[in-house]
């Protein structure tokens, strides 16, 4: 039986330095990976002490930034074989008429032009190859509308149909791209929200938690552990032909639609 093997690969990650990113970048590390990641938080990279794990600041929303980046990774990994497009910035939640034109244009720059910038400079080297992996990070708001943030899951359903492109696009080089849809991600962003929502409908935090979980199949929350198991998987020889697909980790979320308390 082919065993799952990531030695040698070399990895960018980008918001590596918390959250998903961090727990995708460790687990690389743990499989054998050389990763360098990005993050735009100086703090967050300050905190990193991992060898197999070269951090850089960056804003993956400028073109300048993503080129000194991938100018820094190149350097430090000796080439390239696995892009993760993990950056994302949340948006604004209010009715669509509410949302300035900033909050729509901000979004989209980092969770689409983002991906867009660091794909044009990872491609070159793919091609050159011959081989290539890319994995786009959007979110389950990417499959099934989420009302109250349009910006954000018009972004997310922007990286799904990004992701078909260049699965077509990229295929006869033997690129492979996939997107990977987080739900209800465990964590401190989600309890944030379900603080904040549970106060506002005066109820009680596991309540509302319990209320939100109603639209998910299985009736529970993801562990980012999950998320980065997918894409290990993803990238390594064991999904050889798997390209062009968009993977839902969320335990089947059937809508964002909560009914009031």
């Amino acid at each position: 039986m082919k065993m799952l093997n990531l030695a040698h690969k070399r990895v960018i990650i980008t918001a590596g330095a918390s959250g998903i990113g961090a727990v995708m970048a460790n687990k690389f590390s743990q499989m054998g990976a050389k990763i360098a990641i990005c993050d735009i938080d100086a703090n967050a990279i300050s905190g990193l002490n991992n060898p197999s794990i070269f951090p850089y600041q960056a804003d993956v929303g400028s073109e300048s930034d993503v080129k000194s980046f991938f100018n820094f990774a190149l350097e430090q990994l000796g080439g390239l074989d696995v892009l993760i497009n993990n950056a994302g910035v949340s948006g604004p939640t209010k009715p669509v008429e509410l949302i300035t034109l900033k909050e729509w244009e901000n979004t989209f720059k980092v969770n689409v032009t983002g991906q867009f910038l660091c794909v044009r400079n990872a491609v070159p080297i793919f091609k050159s190859q011959k081989n290539g992996t890319i994995i786009n990070i959007s979110s389950t708001a990417g499959r099934v509308g989420m009302p109250l943030r349009a910006p954000y899951s018009a972004s997310k359903f922007s990286v799904c149909g990004f992701t078909e492109v260049l699965a077509v696009e990229l295929g006869r080089e033997n690129i492979r791209v996939n997107s990977i849809l987080p739900g209800m991600v465990d964590g401190p962003r989600l309890r944030r929200i379900v603080e904040e929502r549970s106060i506002a409908s005066g109820v009680d935090f596991d309540v509302y938690l319990e209320h939100m979980l109603h639209n998910v199949s299985m009736n529970t929350m993801v562990n980012p552990e999950e998320i980065a198991d997918v894409a290990i998987f993803l990238s390594s020889d064991l999904a050889k032909h798997i390209s062009g697909q968009a993977i839902s980790v969320c335990g089947n979320l059937e809508s964002y639609r909560v009914a009031p308390l």
